[in-house]
């Protein structure tokens, strides 16, 4: 499996451009899923230059490494013939994140 994680407000609180306090639920659970079960993990951020650097490198402060950093793994690269702006994976941690599920029940109690 793919899981492409998202920075601020997600392996962090959202302090833009600053890096916050840790979420250490989903730092561990990231470590985890790389670690104990062998799947990959992809920073995917809207960071980018010195800012991405940092976020990187706080990561790699608090034990998770990635696999791919707002890029495509590159079997999947190859799989597709490029490397699309959107990443490809199977499951996306974000915290501005709306499930197809929540989407319906919102839209159901909004009587919509």
């Amino acid at each position: 499996m793919i899981y492409a994680i998202d920075f601020d407000g997600t392996l962090c609180a959202d302090k833009y451009p600053d890096i916050g306090a840790p979420n250490y639920g989903v730092i561990n659970y990231a470590i985890r899923l790389q670690k104990v079960h062998g799947h990959k993990i992809i920073l995917w951020t809207c960071r980018s230059g010195e800012d991405l650097d940092a976020a990187v490198a706080w990561c790699a402060v608090h034990g998770l490494i990635f696999d791919a950093v707002n890029a495509n793994l590159p079997k999947n690269v190859e799989r597709f013939g490029n490397d699309s702006r959107k990443v490809y994976a199977d499951y996306y941690l974000d915290d501005k994140n709306i499930t197809l599920r929540s989407m319906r029940e919102r839209s159901f109690r909004a009587g919509g």
